[in-house]
């Protein structure tokens, strides 16, 4: 029984035939390298695919080898997910295996490694329609205002000022604010952000954005290389999003926020703003960098429930 691990980062391991863990590792390689997907995906990915492999070797009685996998029909793909079921996995987590096989499958088709066409039949369980959480207008601004109060060093307060005012301000995701290399920062009102896939966007940056960046950099105690992180921890090393996710927590605490309080509750924050003050959904979504427009649409669900709120609580007849 063939077992070891696939990249150097990963601690998953994998029972499967030497050519299916080849397969593999050219797999995760094509995510890495080529579709630049991060390591937290990765890392999902390659436990859903652990997980399915550890089911298909108790399920056929055997080690699977590129030709088994070929043989797999609907059934068994459905065994798996029946499986998962019983064992009291949320259709959330199911939905993201039934993507990570169609991918890894889909990967084995294209280098003509194994062709299956089963998981093509295979349905992914439907998801409730998830609205996003924004925090209201107040407690995003109490947000930035108050998370400076949480460390005593004044470079590190100025940095998590910074991060928060970045994702609030320009509706990044934490990645994407903590990937910025000083040279990034522009000197007029719009930057270039590198997002998911690589793919590329241009976003406004307000004043108040850029005078956060610049007093966090005139605190920091060294001078930032241009080609370095924009955002270091104590090391001088990029700062890893954990260390912003912990502050966000202390913070809830602190401010008594919502446990979606997240720092990517500041993006929805910044779109659902930005709808109710009249922007619209086209230029939401490409400043939010969305594929599709029914991603940015979840916004204008968020908007109706706020606008039915204002009702229910001012209007006269409401009451009644």
């Amino acid at each position: 029984m063939a077992v070891r691990k696939v990249t150097a980062k990963s601690l998953i391991d994998y029972t499967a035939e030497p050519a299916v863990l080849k397969a593999i590792e050219s797999w995760q390689r094509w995510m890495m390298v080529e579709k630049n997907y991060s390591q937290h995906t990765m890392d999902a990915y390659g436990r859903d695919l652990a997980a399915f492999f550890g089911y298909l070797g108790n399920h056929l009685g055997f080690t699977p080898g590129l030709g088994d996998l070929e043989n797999l029909t609907t059934t068994d793909f459905r065994g798996y997910l029946a499986k998962r079921h019983n064992d009291g996995l949320s259709r959330s987590s199911t939905a993201r295996a039934v993507s990570t096989l169609r991918n890894f499958f889909k990967f084995l088709d294209r280098h003509e490694l194994a062709h299956n066409a089963a998981i093509k039949a295979v349905k992914t369980p439907k998801l409730p329609r998830s609205i996003p959480k924004p925090l209201s207008e107040v407690e995003a601004r109490e947000a930035l205002l108050s998370i400076g109060d949480l460390h005593d060093t004044p470079w590190i307060a100025a940095r998590d000022i910074a991060i928060l005012t970045l994702l609030y301000g320009c509706g990044l995701r934490i990645s994407e604010a903590l990937n910025l290399n000083v040279e990034d920062v522009p000197d007029g009102d719009a930057m270039v952000i590198t997002g998911k896939g690589k793919k590329q966007r241009v976003v406004p940056v307000l004043p108040i954005v850029l005078d956060a960046i610049q007093y966090y950099l005139d605190l920091y105690p060294q001078r930032l290389k241009k080609n370095g992180p924009l955002f270091v921890g104590v090391q001088g090393k990029r700062v890893n999003s954990g260390v912003i996710q912990r502050q966000v927590r202390k913070l809830r605490a602190y401010l008594g926020l919502p446990a979606s309080a997240t720092p990517h509750a500041l993006r929805h924050s910044f779109a659902t703003h930005l709808l109710a003050g009249g922007g619209d959904l086209r230029t939401i979504q490409e400043l939010l960098g969305h594929e599709s427009l029914s991603t940015t649409q979840r916004y204008t669900e968020v908007d109706q429930a706020r606008l039915i709120k204002v009702y229910r609580d001012s209007h006269p007849r409401a009451r009644n």
